[in-house]
């Protein structure tokens, strides 16, 4: 690639590939010309990180930098989830530091306005660094070589954005061992220096434990002596908050960090929903925009969504999605679900929207008239008893034990499933509070010939907006072709036996006529 040449004739931008050096807006440090646009892109040896800095900026100040700017991404140009940050005015970037080999500047001026523009400095770092994203991963030197001799380096994380405390796991862990961690170790610090308070200091083959920084910056230091190596570590960094949450709370709403603006690259993010025991999460996907399948393979190589069903990546894989799709829900098999988001280097997008209830645990039996249905108390402890009902308030449950029971025929409805028969009625939930509405609707289904009985959760949280992405009812509810529905009025066990003895009355009545004919 050569360097651009600008309306005013002069060159700028271009690929710079050396192990170090210096650019600057055109005609630095006089003024630089109008109607410029300059694209540097870094490129240094693979397995290190670009080290940029600023000495001089000074450029037309916009409150959204819309007139003259400079932008720095974290690799290629123009992917907005590498957009490390935009800058204008009079007070310079921060230093940066690549998380990968690829780092790009672009400078832009309008037609009014001339300032006396940037100078700027890079330099090839094989170790240690400032990484500014809201997740990312760290590795000593050569890892999984054996890292070398007499190595110092620093990665200070955190600043640009991030905002919640950080939290460092380390998936490998080999380093020199002593009494005291005195020859090679890795040392961790509350904050942006090694003058803040120190968390730990580590060496051997037992991995650190996960540590949580207190505010929005983490220092990481690593150091080995004259001799006796190791494979060294490897450890990921996340802020919490946006990238790592847990839930366990009985219904909740969350998105990918910046939601609805393109995500960052290189993330790996995770959202843990931990409901009660006996209660199962059914999650609803409002929007998703994901980088597209692989056209080579055909699948989600790239960035991807995945759910496991229970609390960790061991779990049984519920799905993985990528691309822009509408997803029926899902709905975990335990009372733990993981979501995992994956990005790569390049080509980030919108993200996804998700809603999530969770499915009330309930035993439900019938017979061929009616329903008896079972919740226990301390699933829904904060509900009074009328806001658990079948069909009508007027068939609500009643307390006993530590259970909610209905035992009832309340406005039962006859459809044809399948060309079987089946009655169905909907329990509402009530979580309602003040002027916040909030039911939840279960379909409750037997099929009296078996006594066979079901229950779906058909609407959960917020149900205006998940209609938009799916008609609140499983799929496999709506199969079987047309419906064939009628009211059954809601009716007392006792008509029944009445209307059946009546009918028995008859039949004997008729034989008794027949038998006197025939004698």
């Amino acid at each position: 690639s050569h360097p651009s040449l600008c309306p005013s004739g002069i060159k700028c931008g271009g690929v710079l590939s050396a192990p170090s050096g210096n650019f600057s807006s055109p005609n630095f440090p006089g003024l630089y010309p109008y109607e410029t646009e300059c694209t540097w892109l870094i490129v240094v040896a693979e397995g290190s990180s670009v080290q940029l800095s600023f000495s001089h900026f000074e450029l037309e100040y916009h409150s959204a930098c819309a007139y003259d700017y400079l932008q720095v991404y974290n690799g290629a140009a123009r992917d907005q989830g590498n957009l490390l940050g935009t800058f204008c005015g009079h007070s310079p970037p921060p230093p940066f530091s690549s998380a990968w080999h690829v780092m790009a500047v672009v400078f832009r001026s309008d037609r009014h306005v001339a300032k006396h523009g940037f100078a700027a400095a890079y330099r090839k770092d094989a170790c240690g660094g400032q990484l500014t994203g809201l997740s990312g991963e760290i590795t000593s030197p050569r890892y999984p070589e054996s890292y070398p001799n007499d190595a110092e380096c620093r990665w200070s994380i955190g600043g640009a954005g991030s905002s919640g405390p950080l939290t460092l796991v380390f998936v490998d862990f080999q380093v020199e061992g002593s009494q005291g961690c005195g020859f090679d170790y890795v040392a961790i610090f509350d904050g942006p220096t090694a003058a803040a308070p120190r968390l730990g200091r580590y060496c051997g083959s037992v991995r650190p434990p996960r540590t949580v920084s207190s505010a929005p910056h983490l220092l990481i230091l690593f150091k080995s002596d004259f001799n006796i190596g190791g494979r060294g570590f490897k450890a990921h960094f996340y802020s919490a908050g946006e990238c790592q949450e847990v839930f366990t709370a009985i219904k909740g709403n969350f998105s990918s960090p910046r939601y609805p603006n393109f995500y960052p690259n290189n993330l790996k993010c995770q959202w843990s929903i931990h409901l009660p025991p006996g209660y199962r999460v059914k999650v609803f996907f409002l929007d998703m925009e994901l980088e597209g399948r692989s056209s080579l393979t055909g699948s989600c190589d790239y960035d991807h969504l995945t759910a496991f069903d229970g609390g960790t990546e061991n779990g049984s894989l519920l799905g993985r999605w990528c691309g822009r799709e509408n997803l029926a829900p899902v709905t975990s098999r335990s009372n733990q679900l993981l979501l995992v988001l994956h990005t790569d280097r390049n080509t980030a997008k919108r993200g996804f929207s998700i809603a999530y209830v969770g499915v009330v645990p309930i035993n439900v039996s019938c017979t061929r008239t009616d329903f008896h249905i079972q919740i226990p108390v301390q699933s829904l402890a904060q509900l009074e008893r009328n806001r658990i009902y079948l069909g009508t308030p007027s068939c609500a449950a009643q307390v006993f034990g530590g259970n909610f029971k209905i035992h009832t025929s309340c406005t039962l409805v006859l459809q044809k499933r399948n060309n079987t028969s089946v009655i169905v009625s909907t329990l509402y939930i009530d979580f309602s509070v003040g002027d916040q509405e909030d039911i939840h609707q279960y379909e409750v289904q037997c099929e009296p010939k078996r006594k066979e009985a079901s229950v779906t959760l058909i609407a959960g949280p917020d149900s205006s907006r998940l209609s938009q992405a799916e008609n609140l009812v499983d799929v496999q509810q709506r199969e079987g072709g047309a419906t064939d529905t009628r009211e059954i009025k809601s009716q007392d066990t006792s008509d029944i036996v009445f209307i059946s003895i009546c009918i028995l009355a008859g039949l004997l009545m008729v034989i008794a006529v027949v038998g006197l004919v025939l004698l």
